[in-house]
């Protein structure tokens, strides 16, 4: 038998590092619940032009405050618009925006905090600016970003990447100036390796594992924060089905149709919730100081 257990500890250790990382995911409650949320979400959201039939923006004013039913599933607005196809195409609009955001973060934030973490000469100059930016309040910052762009999709995905650039590039910062002192990285320092080569093979891929557990959260924000900006009427333009439009224009008929607030609001929460175990979950299992903690 013990034969039998050493046998099985000698597999474990030569596992593959990425299969025990995937192992050791789908085995956290965390992760799997919120990657579940936020899969039904997304699904939702790529099955978008299949799944509604209707056109967002169709009128139909005979058929306005309809209350859900087999007909109307989720109801209809007070324009008779189909409320179903509203907050389905907001979720495909959301997942667009988050993801945007992210990729710019995962781009820019990650060449700031680079740059900043591993040439010293950058880092009092950048950081001072990173200062500066997050001094200011996330969701103020963006609205004054897109009162002076304007309001629209693509200004909205901007103004929140300029306002969470900075956190992400912070973050990375942090992980690059730990892992620059590291003596496998002064080998390759002293062995005569470039700068580029040095950060591309030695530090960034050392420090993703941070980087992916904020990007994580930071999609959950971009979610929040678009819908916030299109709620207080500086997002996407109406009559664009933005789960924010969707609810600054049903809180004037609450009472009447409270549907209307209700269900994009709730598609909301569950965006976020499930963004948030999924960030939970990563970052529980890819921070080694919470697993030797365990």
């Amino acid at each position: 038998m013990s034969e039998i257990a050493d046998a099985e500890g000698i597999a474990q250790k030569r596992e593959h590092p990425a299969r025990a990382t995937l192992r050791r995911l789908f085995r956290h409650r965390l992760f799997v619940t919120g990657l579940f949320l936020f899969g039904i979400i997304a699904g939702v959201a790529i099955a978008a032009p299949w799944i509604t039939g209707v056109d967002p923006q169709r009128l139909s004013m005979r058929n306005k405050f309809l209350s859900p039913s087999e007909t109307w599933v989720f109801g209809t607005d007070n324009f008779g618009r189909s409320l179903w196809s509203r907050v389905v195409w907001g979720a495909q609009l959301s997942m667009i925006i988050g993801a945007s955001v992210v990729a710019l973060n995962a781009v820019f934030g990650t060449l700031i905090g680079a740059a900043a973490g591993y040439f010293r000469r950058l880092d009092n100059a950048l950081m001072r600016v990173n200062d500066a930016l997050m001094a200011f309040p996330a969701i103020l910052l963006a609205i004054a970003v897109t009162s002076v762009l304007g309001p629209s999709t693509l200004n909205v995905i901007l103004a929140l990447s300029i306002v969470y650039i900075p956190r992400t590039a912070r973050i990375v910062r942090s992980s690059v100036i730990v892992l620059r002192e590291m003596e496998y990285v002064q080998a390759a320092v002293a062995a005569g390796a470039g700068h580029w080569r040095i950060l591309r093979h030695h530090i960034l891929p050392n420090a993703m594992a941070p980087m992916i557990v904020q990007l994580s959260f930071l999609f959950a924000y971009a979610v929040l924060s678009e819908a916030t900006l299109s709620f207080l009427g500086v997002g996407a333009v109406p009559p664009t089905p933005t789960w924010g439009n969707i609810m600054a224009e049903g809180r004037d008929f609450m009472r009447e149709a409270p549907w209307i607030i209700t269900i994009p609001g709730v598609a909301l929460m569950i965006t976020v919730m499930g963004l948030n175990l999924l960030g939970d979950g990563l970052r529980d299992v890819l921070d080694p100081r919470l697993r030797i903690q365990q």
